[in-house]
């Protein structure tokens, strides 16, 4: 029996990458890909072929095109985050299947904001919450505060600095995102200083889901003088503590708890048209609420990622996952998997 080929469409290394150290992809994002390859091998009954010359791409997509494409191209077209929706919607225009969130709902996901007003329209809490526009003054707030870029991904713009006690701090703060992002809209909001937690589901409306098991985001050997966050460097840096003593476990969540925040998930992914994997990020607030931070529409592939993690936590392995959405998304084509 002859096996389906996926094409597996990556960032291109030779470009450069304004949100990495450096500007350029690190031997990390190569070491990344190298175990994403080897994961995807221990899957036998498919073949993979791998594409990641951006400078090619539109004209071999559209003359060859894959008859499967796995869509990982998490830096965007070119290595431009902001372009990560155009691959998909190129893939649309073509009639090219692939896995993950089409181009709305990532262009949707990419406005912290949006998403905070979607949720809280279908009653999730979320946090309180200020979006400041180029050259907006300060506006009168709790603290502590936290500030980050209302557009991004992958923690660009969020450092121990983000997390403000007065309005001193939230000044200064405020000054140097936008010397370094001056287009940006910038959010303002509460600092949710209790648990932080992760819910993974992979599937789609009608085909039904598989909700992975709650991650938590293990603070305990982190200096407690430290805010509690998941910052720029705890994804770049290998000498950060941030990288280095921030660890998951599996949330020990009472189950009525698990099953709301579930719901939530379900919702919200029904309601943001996401496709076959998302991730959706909560925190605790003082008096114990969970609020949503974000929703990730096509999260983190990566072997050490929190997908992987809850995976895990089922006993399943890297290439156990990376099934699963595959599965999901030739299931949605109704592809024969």
């Amino acid at each position: 029996m002859t096996r389906p080929v996926i094409t597996v469409l990556l960032g291109d290394p030779r470009l450069p990458d304004r949100n990495k150290p450096g500007g350029r992809f690190t031997p990390n994002d190569f070491d990344q890909v190298l175990r994403l390859q080897s994961a995807l091998e221990e899957l036998g009954d498919y073949r993979f072929e791998y594409c990641n010359d951006h400078q090619q791409l539109l004209d071999d997509l559209r003359y060859q095109p894959p008859a499967f494409v796995l869509n990982f191209c998490d830096t965007g077209f070119r290595n431009d985050a902001t372009l990560e929706l155009h691959v998909a919607s190129y893939l649309e225009m073509l009639g090219i299947p692939y896995s993950g969130s089409g181009p709305v709902a990532l262009g949707l996901c990419y406005d912290k904001a949006l998403v905070r007003a979607l949720a809280q329209s279908v009653g999730i809490p979320v946090p309180r919450e200020d979006l400041l526009r180029p050259g907006e003054p300060l506006p009168q707030i709790h603290y502590p505060a936290f500030i980050k870029p209302n557009r991004g991904d992958g923690s660009v713009g969020i450092t121990a600095a983000s997390v403000v006690n007065n309005a001193a701090e939230a000044t200064a703060y405020l000054e140097q995102l936008r010397a370094t992002l001056p287009t940006e809209n910038l959010i303002i909001q509460e600092f949710l200083a209790g648990d932080e937690y992760g819910v993974g589901i992979i599937g789609n409306p009608g085909d039904g889901f598989i909700l992975l098991p709650v991650l938590e985001v293990d603070y305990s050997a982190l200096d407690p003088a430290l805010p509690r966050l998941l910052d720029y460097s705890s994804k770049t840096d290998p000498e950060s503590p941030y990288w280095n003593d921030i660890c998951f476990r599996q949330a020990g969540l009472d189950a009525n708890t698990q099953q709301r925040l579930k719901d939530y998930c379900q919702a919200l992914f029904a309601r943001l048209g996401l496709r076959d994997y998302g991730r959706f990020d909560f925190r605790t607030d003082a008096s114990g609420e969970i609020k949503l931070m974000e929703v990730n529409p096509n999260p983190a592939w990566c072997w050490d990622g929190k997908l992987a993690h809850m995976a895990g936590h089922m006993g399943e392995t890297h290439s156990g996952l990376l099934r699963m959405i595959i599965e999901a998304a030739r299931k949605r084509y109704r592809l024969c998997v």
